[in-house]
């Protein structure tokens, strides 16, 4: 039986010895695209689907975020709640969060679904109903909800990110870096909820027990919606947020999907005239100047080399395959070659490792090798334990390349001695008839002599 324990000492033994390079040596400084700048203090464009950084720019500084808090505030609702949720709004939520502030109006003791209040602080970036989310999350408790944002950002890999609210509103202990805001967006759309919520251009929000018309909601966000203006709109663009404080500055999130890529994009500390061009143009370049690879389409891609190095663990190496849908981004002036690889360790339960890509010393991709499941098996009898999802029925697996081995060889063997039966008993019958004296020898011809007249004579057989 495989045990965990037995797998992790194969992976650290692998880390040793399994890291190979396809070829050759890339500078990074010679290969990566960077001709763009922004206006905005910080800047980054990250591949959704890969997590490989595509463009940076002061990316682990810290900066006020505004309302693309909210992004976070969202995800963990959505985790943590039904939409079907009753959310009522307290006496905090209405009174602290509106005044000059973005809102939508609410009333004291008013109600509204969890998925109302969801588009409406994503579109309309509402902050009452982003505080009455996180204290119906939180059990009544804003506090408990702002310890799990923060909770969440850390176990995504977040460094430089600290929350203090759950809007955005100025707080000197309320923070994000560019990296760490890429990392909590890439999160929250990988979720089909957010995904559709934050690419809504319009939403409107039914009568409730404290209003009685209809409350239409617009995204804010102008390079997804005409809002205003049609000046920035953008054809990739497929949702993100908008924020601004005095001390914030203008700080954007932008999801943009292109080229078989999808791309997020994050500003911070911009200037409202030009953030929206800062993101137009670090999003164009990125589509513009990279690619994506789709792993199972390479002749070589590492993970059969690597795989291999499980060499006589055989019995271990059928219990682990290459993780699907996988791909890796490369500038398009890279060549696949120049790739390197290597295995490390997962923490996730169904799989056993992760393949890790690099080109130019950059990370740009990665393929899990996860655990077989029964249905995954490519043989029809069963062959693998029980604890690993197999039948458990007693199974047996033909070879059929040593099968026709061993018949050729047999055949030969069977060619070999029926020639030499043939030639050994021509020679033994010879002996024999030697040995018995009946060789037989032509007899001896006799002959009569006739004299006629005594001129010529002729011999006659008898």
């Amino acid at each position: 039986m495989l045990k965990k324990s037995r797998i992790s000492a194969i992976i650290l033994s692998l880390i040793i010895i399994s890291t190979f390079l396809y070829s050759g040596k890339v500078r990074a400084a010679e290969a990566w695209p960077s001709d763009v700048d922004t206006l905005s203090s910080a800047a980054i464009v990250m591949d959704v689907h890969t997590g490989a950084i595509l463009y940076e720019k002061n990316i682990d500084a810290q900066y006020y975020p505004a309302s693309i808090t909210k992004i976070l505030t969202t995800l963990l609702a959505i985790e943590n709640s039904n939409l079907s949720d009753v959310v009522t709004f307290s006496h905090d939520a209405v009174y602290k969060n509106e005044g000059d502030s973005s809102h939508i109006g609410r009333d004291l003791g008013e109600q509204m679904t969890m998925e109302e209040c969801l588009y409406a602080v994503m579109l309309e970036s509402a902050n009452e109903c982003a505080y009455a989310v996180a204290e119906h999350v939180g059990g009544g408790d804003v506090n408990k909800f702002i310890q799990m944002m923060n909770d969440r950002a850390k176990e995504l890999g977040c460094t430089n990110t600290h929350f203090c609210n759950p809007n955005g509103l100025p707080d000197s202990n309320h923070y994000v870096s560019a990296r760490d805001m890429a990392i909590i967006s890439r999160a929250a759309y990988q979720n089909k909820i957010f995904d559709k919520i934050t690419g809504t251009k319009t939403y409107t929000i039914p009568p409730t027990n404290k209003h009685a018309e209809p409350t239409l909601l617009n995204n804010h966000h102008a390079m997804l919606n005409y809002y205003q203006t049609n000046k920035y709109l953008y054809d990739p663009c497929v949702g993100g947020k908008t924020g601004y404080t005095n001390d914030a500055g203008a700080t954007l999130v932008t999801y943009a999907k292109k080229n078989n890529m999808t791309l997020v994009s994050v500003v911070l500390h911009g200037d409202t005239q030009t953030y929206y061009t800062d993101t137009t143009n670090i999003l164009e370049y990125c589509f513009d100047n990279f690619k994506a690879y789709d792993l199972s389409s390479q002749s070589s891609t590492g993970v059969d080399n690597l795989v291999g190095k499980l060499g006589p663990l055989n019995s271990d190496s059928k219990y682990i395959m290459k993780g699907e849908d996988s791909n890796v981004i490369l500038p398009n002036s890279a060549d696949f070659a120049n790739v390197t690889a290597k295995l490390v360790p997962s923490q996730k339960e169904d799989v056993a490792a992760q393949i890790q890509y690099y080109y130019a010393d950059r990370f740009v991709g990665s393929a899990d090798l996860v655990f077989l499941k029964a249905s995954d098996v490519p043989y029809p009898f069963h062959n693998i334990d029980e604890v690993y999802g197999g039948s458990g029925i007693t199974y047996f697996r033909i070879d059929f390349k040593l099968i026709l081995i061993v018949l050729g060889i047999a055949a030969i063997v069977f060619a070999v001695n029926r020639f030499m039966r043939q030639k050994s008993g021509r020679i033994l019958l010879k002996k024999k008839r030697r040995r018995d004296g009946k060789v037989r020898r032509r007899p001896k011809t006799k002959y009569t002599t006739i004299n006629r007249n005594r001129k010529k004579s002729r011999r006659r057989r008898r």
